[in-house]
């Protein structure tokens, strides 16, 4: 009986030796590719700033109707969502 656990705990810690050699080779190997693309693909172009956009009625598609509509749903959604 003692031979089979001596069996089970070298067994159990050959098991748990591999698994731990292996994420240690995962990682690393994740490690070199991350530093392998951001080597060799382009930087990502810096994005504009954003200008302001000023408020014109002339452009506006919506129907006055449906624009109060939408002005007295978001009203009542606020109504009942206050915290």
């Amino acid at each position: 009986m003692n031979e089979l656990m001596t069996q089970a705990v070298d067994l159990m810690i050959a098991g748990m030796g591999f698994v731990f050699a292996f994420l240690i080779v995962l990682v690393l190997a994740t490690i070199i590719m991350s530093k392998l693309l951001n080597r060799f693909t382009a930087p990502e172009p810096a994005t504009p700033a954003k200008t302001s956009r000023a408020k014109s009625k002339a452009q506006s598609s919506v129907d006055p109707d449906t624009a109060e509509a939408i002005k007295q749903a978001v009203a009542q959604f606020r109504l009942r969502h206050k915290k």
